[in-house]
């Protein structure tokens, strides 16, 4: 309650007042207490329990349990001053909003053209168009641009080494729509370090600055050339990463410009940034914070002034994130990543369709890409507030420990003859490619989950058909022969469609035997953990129900027709039982043996093969798990040996149909 509904001009009281002050010794006194009830080893807290409880990064340091403001972070300045942390424009998107940036890889001109009308007209602001190769041709960008106002709508191309052809068609079409060179609003899209890359060859920067330089004669408003973080994105890089080389290909980009006659700010505002928005809410906002400030400081060394160091910053969310498999769920992925985007500051943002991993979009996923952006700035109101996370002890301390980290990999960079030449010389990829393998161990163990993939994945999922996207392949962790693109998911959905075709060869899923043993209360945790997790490559599991000893263990799962047997339970149960069920269950034929708990030597010396439990393997053990359910013969009949029979040899036992392959 304020002043005035109090109807008095008393102070507020204090909410405070009568508790012990909050200290963060008090604070790690009582942490350190949870901390050694949970198991945590006294010697992990002789320091401080912040080091227990803090998340390392791929950029060499830690995201803090606990953030106050000693220290503050300082030199944020205000909005629409240097460094331009907290954004170029003073007011913000308060007036206007960001700008809703569709994108588009149609190859046929008239299901563009439509497309491109059904954007503009319900809430779409500027055109992002993939342009030559396997995508549209050049010579029918301007029947695909007939209907469009483009002195209000901007078109952005995407048009890899067809630059040439395609900014002479964009710009035929502006002079065929009437619209006057000073009024070019338009982006030519020219970026010869990703092409380059992408084809695997050298980078060229000098013809194309010649060329972006013409273009631009005469045509002020007219952006030339992208510097796209992108690329070390969806090669599984770090966001320091992906900072630094932003940074690198802009620096390279000025560099040519200058070369080609441009002065460098003029040059500096035809570049425009493009960063992936992923799900990771705040490290997106504090790396579009930081590559502005980055930026600054790279064009205050230019000599340029203060006025001249604005950033045009386009985000669109990662295609990394995307999942093939469960695919809705990529709608609620792209919008923790477009609320990062808003929040972080980009001028425009691109939400891809929840269905782009599979193939091109079909019109309702382009529909709720859309509104996906215009709930947040018109419903949620996110754009009519000035840089809502600022003043964030936690935003602003990533924000300063991300600027540090992509700082230092810019001039690291830079130390190898800057962007061209790190990638020519193989330094960028075998920097972004030491990240992937650690980013992907931690996705195989699902140290990073993957909904819908890695968890709680949905066996009986109805797949979705989208025809071939011809930028985006739809299948295959590589889609371009030079640097890499890789989704997150792509290991896990491997194993999902080797399944699927097993089961569509056979008309049976792959499945494995829950040996639950005990009653409900004791097998249940370990059972569902062990099911979600076997769901995840694409193994179905049979669930016998309680199962009182190893004995009605090895007879259900003979029965059964299943090849691999997990045993799931207490570690009560398991102390009375385990070692018996895995000689039982290997000696009717069991040709893996999976227990869902710790490791224990005296459980493998008794027939266990692998131990299934948090921070597993996940991918080398469905790996193998499917190798034995699908390229193993089929058993021979025998009759189970006695199950109290220590070491008993396997035995083969008659195959079914539940659960068999050919």
């Amino acid at each position: 309650m304020d002043v005035a509904e109090r109807g008095s001009g008393e102070p507020a009281p204090n909410l405070a007042e009568g508790f012990p002050e909050a200290t963060r010794e008090r604070w790690r006194e009582l942490v350190a207490g949870v901390l050694r009830k949970s198991g945590v080893a006294e010697e992990r807290l002789a320091d401080t329990p912040e080091g227990v409880l803090a998340t390392p990064t791929y950029d060499g340091f830690d995201i803090d349990p606990l953030y106050t403001q000693d220290p503050v972070p300082a030199g944020q300045g205000y909005p629409g001053q240097p460094p331009f942390t907290r954004g170029y424009r003073p007011e913000g998107t308060v007036t206007d909003g960001w700008d809703i940036r569709a994108r588009h890889t149609d190859a046929d001109p008239k299901t563009l053209a439509r497309r491109l009308h059904a954007d503009l007209m319900n809430g779409a602001a500027s055109l992002w168009i993939s342009v030559g190769g396997d995508a549209l041709p050049t010579a029918s960008l301007g029947e695909a641009l007939t209907d469009v106002y483009l002195d209000l709508a901007p078109v952005v191309l995407d048009p890899g080494a067809d630059y040439a052809d395609a900014s002479r068609a964009l710009l035929e079409a502006h002079s065929d729509a009437g619209v006057p060179d000073g009024g070019i609003i338009s982006h030519l899209g020219i970026d010869p370090l990703t092409t380059a890359a992408r084809a695997g060859e050298r980078p060229d920067l000098t013809d194309p600055a010649r060329f972006a330089v013409e273009c631009a004669r005469d045509r002020p408003g007219l952006g030339l050339l992208i510097a796209d973080g992108t690329l070390v994105h969806e090669a599984g890089g770090s966001e320091a990463q992906e900072l630094g080389s932003a940074i690198a290909a802009g620096t390279a980009y000025l560099r040519a410009l200058d070369e080609a006659g441009m002065g460098p700010a003029d040059a500096a505002r035809r570049i425009e940034f493009r960063l992936a928005a992923n799900a990771d809410q705040f490290a997106v906002i504090a790396k579009l914070r930081a590559v502005r400030a980055m930026w600054n400081q790279v064009l205050a060394a230019c000599g340029l002034a203060a006025d001249q160091r604005a950033m045009r910053l386009h985000a669109t969310t990662s295609e990394a994130m995307t999942t093939r498999r469960d695919p809705h769920v990529n709608m609620l992925r792209t919008t923790v990543a477009c609320f990062a985007a808003g929040v972080g500051g980009a001028d425009a943002v691109t939400v891809a369709p929840f269905d782009s991993a599979v193939g091109l979009p079909d019109d309702f996923a382009r529909r709720i890409a859309r509104n996906t952006q215009s709930l947040l700035i018109e419903e949620s109101h996110l754009a009519q507030v000035i840089d809502p996370a600022g003043g964030s002890f936690y935003v602003e301390a990533l924000t300063r420990d991300l600027y540090r980290a992509g700082w230092a990999f810019f001039q690291e960079l830079e130390a190898a003859g800057g962007a061209a030449d790190a990638l020519a010389g193989g330094l960028l990829r075998e920097r972004v490619d030491q990240v992937w393998e650690r980013r992907r161990i931690d996705i195989a163990h699902r140290r990073a989950p993957l909904t819908g993939v890695s968890e709680f994945p949905d066996l009986d999922e109805a797949p979705l058909v989208r025809p071939a996207d011809p930028v985006r392949l739809p299948v295959g962790p590589h889609r371009r022969r030079g640097f890499p693109v890789r989704r997150y998911a792509q290991e896990f959905e491997a194993l999902r469609d080797r399944s699927d075709a097993q089961t569509g060869d056979t008309g049976h899923r792959p499945t494995a035997f829950l040996a639950t043993l005990g009653p409900v209360a004791a097998h249940t945790a370990r059972a569902s953990f062990a099911a979600n997790l076997l769901a995840a490559g694409g193994i179905a599991v049979e669930q016998p129900g309680p199962l009182d000893d190893a004995d009605t263990a090895a007879r259900a799962f003979a029965a059964s027709g299943c090849r691999v047997a997990v045993i799931c339970s207490s570690d009560e149960v398991y102390a009375e039982h385990a070692e018996a069920t895995a000689r039982a269950l290997k000696g009717v034929g069991a040709r893996r043996i999976l227990l869902a708990g710790s490791p224990r030597d005296t459980y493998r010396e008794a027939g266990v093969d692998v131990f299934a439990h948090r921070g597993c393997d996940a991918v080398a053990l469905l790996t193998d798990l499917l190798d034995v359910l699908i390229t193993d013969p089929p058993p021979r009949p025998s009759s189970p040996p006695p199950t109290d029979a220590p070491g008993a040899e396997p035995a083969d036992r008659p195959a079914t149909s539940e659960g068999e392959s050919a």
